[in-house]
């Protein structure tokens, strides 16, 4: 939930009485509905809090929080007031585990040089084999075209679509696509998408008179909208790089 705080319940026994306590909420911060978290304490004695932050279509973000114990009440974040309740901080200095270690990020590129999908791939329903086919030696993934049920109404309905986790809240996401449809039939199309909600994509379509470039859109898909066309044009060959940039100022965008 994109509002809340975390709260602490003691007692000195198992059955209560129990006290309550609020001790992190968002306060001036950015950060909102900090809670659900779970207290964490590293090999060299200090304590960390993690917990997340719902920021709709960009997910739940993780967050990690100093932590310290103030008479028997852990206090979370910057207790700037000094009332116990904590503020979470979006810049702190790393936890000392120990030892160090290099800098690792989540996996968001791929060359596709693996037989089998990197982990940030999902599928937007459960696999079938006959979705794809990882090379793992040219550097390619390819992915076939599987008909859609009479009930079509829009990429809500289409289970083989090749999904990532929004990765950042600005970044952008390019893809060199080679479509080969199948030449006997007309309606195939690929292409790249911004999925949610609503969603917005480009795409390729096979259809009577060649390759057509689209760029649709469909708001509130999830309750059954048809897909809106602002503009396409004909394709010259089958081989083009298509790209996203995906921003966050003020509100999320993407184009």
């Amino acid at each position: 939930m994109a509002t809340g705080w975390q709260v602490v319940l003691r007692s000195k026994n198992i059955y209560g009485p129990y006290e309550w306590k609020t001790v992190l909420a968002q306060g001036e911060t950015e950060i909102n509905g900090p809670h659900q978290g779970a207290w964490v304490d590293t090999t060299t004695g200090e304590d960390w809090f993690l917990h997340f932050q719902d920021v709709g279509a960009h997910g739940r973000l993780l967050h990690l929080q100093p932590m310290k114990w103030v008479d028997d009440w852990p206090v979370i974040g910057i207790d700037k007031d000094g009332d116990g309740c904590g503020e979470p901080v979006l810049f702190y200095k790393k936890p000392d585990v120990g030892k160090k270690y290099s800098v690792c990020t989540p996996q968001e590129s791929d060359e596709f040089n693996s037989q089998i999908l990197s982990p940030q791939w999902q599928w937007n329903a459960n696999i079938n084999e006959k979705w794809m086919f990882c090379n793992g030696q040219n550097g390619y993934i390819r992915l076939y075209s599987y008909p859609v049920t009479d009930s079509y109404r829009n990429l809500w309905d289409v289970p083989n679509l090749l999904l990532q986790k929004i990765s950042a809240p600005n970044f952008t996401a390019t893809t060199k696509l080679t479509f080969k449809p199948t030449k006997k039939y007309t309606g195939e199309r690929t292409g790249l998408v911004v999925m949610g909600l609503d969603y917005a994509g480009v795409f390729v379509e096979n259809t009577k008179d060649g390759l057509v470039l689209s760029q649709s859109v469909c708001d509130e898909a999830d309750r059954g909208s048809l897909e809106k066309i602002n503009a396409s044009v004909p394709l010259e060959g089958n081989t083009i790089y298509l790209k996203s940039n995906v921003f966050h100022k003020g509100q999320k965008k993407c184009r």
